[in-house]
């Protein structure tokens, strides 16, 4: 099967489990095309193809309720119970049992393809190296949130950017269009602190991965400023359709319960809907949204460890498994993945 043969495969079966929406998908593809690092975010179901094949000795490895589709712009912040900002993943709807190498061979390969793209200054050794590092750092500590308040000032420096200005953020919002068809109203209010605010509802676009799922955000205004609570189709993780199932439940809900994490009050699954907040600063974060003052290996080693935190949710012997693998594992699994990545981009540039 190649990448063509597996992209009608996967998008056939993805409509079996929700309503695809075609406009999305054609941005989506037209984003895939852009770039190898935006083809990689878009085709998780055909690395859960060849990751297993590509790289046999890690996927060996002990099993994890892991992220799947992690990428180093599957990172965001949100606001906890308490108030405070917290930054980490941001994404998990391909969540699966998958070996733990899974996940950091994936956001090392998009480290990668962001260096060649220009989106990270860093070294490809120094990328792993630092991902390595904050991911050894989490087992040492059993795992540590990150909450942006006395601690991380240098991580809530660089999260707080000109492009999460409140003002630009709802300016955005509001231009987007009012949502029309099968719309899930009851979920979206019962999310909103009244059910009785009157509220427009748009459609939003959003990311790479998820586009052509039904995606929408209903918005509002509570004691005299805006509120918006967003609510996105739930569909199995793309590892059931490699796997050949045809039936699968989603993890999300569950790796999310298990992990180190200080949790997102707003964030739920409700009647086959992943819900949300958002606001400017309870979203994910884009590269080009962070400060140009950072530290990007730094930034790199938080990836790391905060891949630590939602691993050791599950019981599984990871560090005596890390400690067995000798060399440059990782920097090599890397090259590999990117190659395969890169390949197929300029095979099917558009799709």
């Amino acid at each position: 099967m190649d990448i063509r043969e597996a992209t009608r495969s996967y998008e056939t079966w993805l409509a079996r489990h929700t309503r695809v929406v075609p406009a999305d998908l054609r941005l989506k593809h037209a984003r895939m095309a852009e770039s190898a690092f935006y083809f990689l975010r878009g085709t998780f179901y055909r690395w859960a193809q060849q990751w297993p094949e590509a790289c046999p000795d890690l996927a060996a490895a002990p099993r994890v309720l892991a992220v799947g589709d992690l990428h180093v712009e599957n990172f965001g912040t949100w606001r906890d119970a308490e108030g405070r900002l917290v930054w980490g993943i941001n994404d998990v709807d391909e969540a699966w049992r998958l070996p733990y190498t899974n996940d950091l061979t994936r956001l090392a390969t998009s480290a990668l393809l962001a260096i060649r793209a220009g989106h990270l200054a860093v070294s490809p050794r120094e990328a792993c190296d630092a991902i390595l590092e904050g991911y050894h750092r989490a087992l040492e500590l059993r795992g540590r949130p990150f909450v942006l308040e006395e601690r991380h000032g240098w991580l809530r420096k660089m999260a707080l950017g000109e492009l999460r200005d409140p003002e630009k953020y709802w300016t955005r919002l509001d231009a987007l269009p009012t949502a029309r068809g099968a719309i899930p109203t009851g979920v979206l209010r019962a999310a909103l602190p009244d059910r009785r605010l009157a509220v427009r509802v748009v459609a939003r676009q959003a990311g790479v991965g998820s586009l052509g799922r039904p995606r929408f955000v209903a918005l509002a205004t509570a004691h005299g400023a805006r509120i918006a609570r967003e609510a996105k189709a739930l569909v199995p993780s793309a590892v059931a359709w490699a796997s050949g199932r045809a039936r699968a439940s989603s993890l999300c809900a569950a790796i999310l319960e298990r992990a180190v994490r200080d949790p997102d009050p707003f964030f739920s699954v409700r009647a086959g809907w992943i819900v949300r907040r958002l606001s400017p600063h309870c979203s994910r974060i884009d590269l080009a949204d962070l400060s140009r003052e950072r530290d990007e290996r730094r930034l790199l080693r938080a990836m790391g460890l905060e891949t630590g935190n939602i691993h050791l949710g599950s019981s599984a012997p990871i560090a005596a498994d890390l400690r067995r693998r000798r060399g440059r594992w990782l920097e090599h699994a890397t090259q590999t993945m990117a190659r395969l990545v890169e390949t197929e981009w300029r095979e099917c540039a558009r799709i």
